[in-house]
Parts: structure tokens; C-alpha cells; sequence
């Protein structure tokens, strides 16, 4: 067996089957490329799904993380740490906000948010008790927690992990219409990803947002936006929300928040709205940790300086542009996404999602498939236009384009 192979059959006799990676073992990365144990070098089209948007081994962030290691990692929230205060007064800043609630993951990120929307709801709103509701779009992905789960559309995440958290109300997405009908006077959230990623990279209907957030404002109800995946320079702008005009009441971060280092998550809103927390009422014992915050200032000094936004939007063009060339050629049935993220469908003649995964993987290049037949690219920010190129064309000849 190679080396390969036994670390494979070694990580799947010890490890629960919760996923199905591509048959590649790595080793080390720097910028887009990733080696594995063979040594064989890969470009990196996925990122970590958002999470290295500043590509493998930044060095600021690495360098911020060293310095932070042979300081203090942790203290807990018992006590106060250096680095908390401007950590929470950078990334209100950086999203136009007051206040910030810092976790770890994504997913605690979104269960945080959905219990300050209900809190607030009763708090401030004057829902009655037990009685709030939060609308969320179907297709939807905002993590794997029993209570996400539970207003899942997806029957792989849903299965047998029941009973379900209740307080839920699932409408189309991008459906305006179902979503105006669905808002009551219990309705404390709307949760929506600007776009979905984990669907297949859908980009809502043009106005979309802007009318969620028109009918929200109106309704007295929060506009929570996951920008877990979309956010952070992904997508050409700091936040998706951003390509319509569109503040949220609410912003959840996660995934790049943390530059592929440590992870980092957080909510951020209003002094309105996380006000509502008294201490004890909510808390992680790593959340808002020394490191973290270290690594997550210097990825907020680095999308202060709109560097990463700008590549995001040039290179999302090109990437755009080319695909659509491909796409006219018929192997490629819908190309969606925006700036450097893209979801495409592939006509099943040519193989599923996976199958063409597996055949990129043959010829370098590394990304995820997602839903049968869309296979997802969302490479680092740091590409550069030469390897998105010949990823690109690794693509076209595994096609036959």
C-alpha cells in the first residue's frame, strides 16, 4: 500500500463515516497549492470552503498567530485578555455595527444568532413566550446542530436525528412573495445566506435582499444574514449583503473570519439587539480566546484595505467570463456565483459532481462536489490569474472542451 492509501484505511477504521473526502492525504500548503504525502502538488480551488480566502500559510497570519503563542492562548471569559476589547471594536467597525458576540464555529455562530433573535423577540418585541418564530429559506446550510438541522430541507442532515427543534417557518428561496406571507407578529428573524453555498452557489433573484430587508424593517422583525461562507471578500465586496445595498440587522461570521488558523466565529449587531443578553445567559469557554482574536484583527486589517475585495472582483470576472465560455460549449448546463465563487452544473453525459472531482484530483486540481451534478469552485483570494488559468483548463479537459 502507499502511504496514501494507509493513512486513508487508517483514518477510516478510527474515524466516524460523517464524510466522504476525495482520496488525496495533504501534507503541506503555501498560497493556492496544497502537496500531499507523495509529494505531489495540487491547485486549491475550494479553500477550505471560504475558510483560507487569504490562502494557505498567510504569513500576517501567521506571524500574528506566533506572536500571539508565546503570549497567552486562552484565559477563558472569566477574566479579561489584551486583545479582546480591540478585537470586538474592529469588527463592529469593519461591519458597521456596535457590538460583537464571539465564538468558535460557524454553526455555534448561527444557533447564537437564533437565540438572540428569540431573546430579543421577547424581550424587546413583546412576542409571547415560547411563541417565536424565525423564517428561513429552503436548500438552505447553517450547520449540522440539532436545532439547525431542524429547519433543514436537506434529508441527509435531517435523518433520523429527531425530534426536531420547533420554531421554524421554511419558505422558497428567493421567493418574496411566500416569505411576505409568512412573517407574522411572533416572526423575530428572518435567517438567510445572501447566497447559498452549500445549494450550489444560488445567487437570489435580483432585488431580493433589498426586499427582504424592506419588508423586515417593516414588519418590526430582524434581518439575520449567514455570511459565513459569503463574506469577508468572497464574493468582490466585505459582505454579499453589500451587492444590493442591504445592512442586515444582524451579520454571522465565521469560516475566513479566522484565515484557515484558528477557528473564529462571531454575531454582530446593535447595541439593541445584543443588549438584550444579561451574564451567564450565553458563553464558550474558547469563544473571543487571545489567538483567536490575534489571527481575526489581522484579517480585519487586511479587508480594511479593500486589497482582497479588489482581487476578488477582477479575478471573479475572468473566472465568470471563462466558465461561460465553457458553458457554451454544452458540457456545462448553468454557471451561477459571484466574484471568485462559483457553482457549476454539469451534464450528467459527462459524469457526476464527484466523478468529475475525482478526474480534477488526477490532473491537480482540487474541488468539491455538491448535489449529484454541481461541482463548486471558490478558490483563495491570493490565486493567481496563471493558476486559475490552468485550473481552468484542467477543467476544459476533463470535459473534453
Amino acid at each position: 500500500m502507499s502511504t496514501t492509501e494507509e493513512l486513508i484505511a487508517s483514518a477510516e477504521a478510527h474515524s466516524a463515516p460523517t464524510y466522504h473526502p476525495l482520496p488525496v492525504v495533504v501534507a503541506t500548503a503555501d498560497g493556492a497549492w496544497m502537496t500531499d504525502v507523495e509529494g505531489r502538488r495540487y491547485l486549491d480551488l475550494l479553500a477550505g470552503y471560504s475558510a483560507l480566502n487569504f490562502g494557505h500559510g498567510n504569513r500576517r497570519l501567521i506571524e500574528a498567530a506566533k506572536a500571539q503563542l508565546e503570549r497567552v492562548t486562552l484565559t477563558s471569559r472569566a477574566f479579561h485578555h489584551d486583545r479582546f476589547a480591540e478585537f470586538c471594536a474592529r469588527l463592529a467597525e469593519l461591519c458597521g455595527m456596535e457590538m460583537v458576540l464571539p465564538m468558535n464555529t460557524g454553526a455555534e455562530a448561527v444557533e447564537s444568532a437564533v437565540k438572540t433573535a428569540r431573546k430579543w423577540g421577547y424581550r424587546v418585541k413583546g412576542v409571547p413566550e415560547g411563541m417565536a418564530k424565525v423564517v428561513v429559506a429552503g436548500n438552505n446550510f447553517h450547520g449540522r446542530t440539532t436545532t439547525i438541522i431542524s429547519f433543514s430541507t436537506d434529508s441527509e442532515a435531517r435523518a433520523d436525528f429527531g425530534p426536531y427543534t420547533p420554531g421554524f417557518e421554511i419558505v422558497p428561496y428567493g421567493d418574496l412573495t411566500a416569505m411576505r406571507a409568512a412573517v407574522t407578529e411572533n416572526t423575530v428573524a428572518v435567517l438567510l445566506e445572501p447566497i447559498q453555498g452549500e445549494a450550489g452557489v444560488l445567487v437570489p433573484p435580483a432585488g431580493y435582499l433589498a426586499g427582504v430587508r424592506e419588508l423586515t424593517r417593516e414588519r418590526n422583525v430582524l434581518f439575520v444574514a449567514d455570511e459565513i461562507q459569503s463574506g469577508l471578500g468572497r464574493t468582490g465586496r466585505t459582505f454579499a449583503c453589500e451587492h444590493e445595498g442591504v445592512v442586515p440587522d444582524m451579520y454571522v461570521l465565521g469560516k475566513a473570519l479566522g484565515g484557515g488558523v484558528v477557528p473564529v466565529s462571531a454575531v454582530v449587531s446593535s447595541r439593541a439587539v445584543l443588549g438584550v443578553f444579561r451574564p451567564g445567559e450565553h458563553g464558550s469557554t474558547f469563544g473571543g480566546n487571545p489567538l483567536a482574536c490575534a489571527v481575526a484583527l489581522e484579517v480585519i486589517a487586511m479587508l480594511r484595505s479593500g486589497e482582497y475585495q479588489r482581487r476578488a472582483t477582477e479575478l471573479g470576472e475572468h473566472l465568470h467570463r471563462e466558465l461561460g465560455q465553457l458553458a457554451g460549449s454544452g458540457r456545462i448546463t448553468q454557471v451561477r456565483g459571484r466574484g471568485l465563487w462559483a457553482g457549476i452544473d454539469i451534464d450528467p453525459v459527462y459524469g457526476t459532481g464527484r466523478e468529475i472531482s475525482e478526474k480534477l484530483m488526477d490532473r491537480g486540481v482540487l474541488v468539491k462536489d455538491t448535489h449529484g451534478s454541481t461541482v463548486r469552485i471558490a478558490p483563495p483570494l491570493v490565486i493567481s490569474k496563471e493558476d486559475l488559468d490552468w485550473g481552468l483548463a484542467q477543467l476544459r479537459g476533463v470535459l473534453g472542451a
